[in-house]
């Protein structure tokens, strides 16, 4: 399992900025998370969490540049590598915070794609040190801990949602460019051009080369 560089431990959110063990709980928490690659037949899945202020997700949803934002699948690889430095930065200024984490292909046939992205899921709140009354909105049928019992999913959350639009990028992004670091190793498969996924040419390279230690043997039975 990797994770992203270390984020700021036992955050809050003062006036729209991520401070170090605040003991003021009047500021309200909004989380957005997404995951990405639950479908390929190789590589991980990634989850993301993004935490804000819900004053300062108020202010976003209402600035100039939130509406050219859409989710994550719709942008091109520029635009969204230009969102993620974006969101690196509004991290950096103390307006949002985030954690990600990736759970292997190797993972996934251990505990089932479900279980793997409920504890990618987990390992992301965990991090952001979520507080238990947080403002939890989820794409799709995506699920926190039973103990946050203010969270609610939202089919196509990450078109309509822009936290959870953000938490999109942020997990694509960082999915997209582990792909990439994969292609010197299993260059046979081109996983420059599907990231992973079932595609015909994919199946294919699957078919003449065989499986690697790269896929998800449990999505590809047939070929065991």
């Amino acid at each position: 399992m990797t994770k992203n560089r270390n984020p700021q431990n036992n955050t809050k959110i003062i006036q729209g900025k991520v401070k170090k063990k605040s003991k003021d709980s009047k500021i309200k928490l909004v989380i957005g998370i997404d995951e990405v690659g639950r479908g390929p037949v190789a590589g991980p899945v990634t989850i993301c969490a993004v935490l804000m202020a819900q004053t300062a997700y108020q202010d976003f949803q209402k600035s100039e540049i939130c509406e050219k934002l859409r989710d994550s699948k719709k942008l091109s690889e520029k635009k969204r590598e230009e969102w993620f430095e974006r969101i690196k930065e509004y991290q950096k200024e103390g307006m949002l915070d985030f954690a990600y984490f990736n759970l292997s292909a190797e993972g996934i046939d251990k505990f089932g794609i479900v279980s793997a992205i409920q504890k990618c899921l987990n390992k992301c709140l965990e991090k952001l040190d979520t507080p238990i009354d947080a403002k939890i909105m989820l794409d799709g049928g995506l699920q926190a801990p039973d103990k946050f019992t203010n969270q609610e999913a939202f089919i196509k959350g990450d078109a309509n949602h822009p936290i959870i639009a953000l938490a999109s990028i942020v997990a694509k992004v960082n999915r997209d460019n582990y792909m990439k670091v994969k292609v010197s190793e299993y260059p046979e498969y081109g996983l420059e051009t599907h990231k992973g996924y079932g595609t015909k040419k994919h199946m294919q390279a699957i078919e003449k080369y065989g499986l690697s230690n790269f896929h998800r043997k449990s999505f590809l039975k047939k070929f065991i």
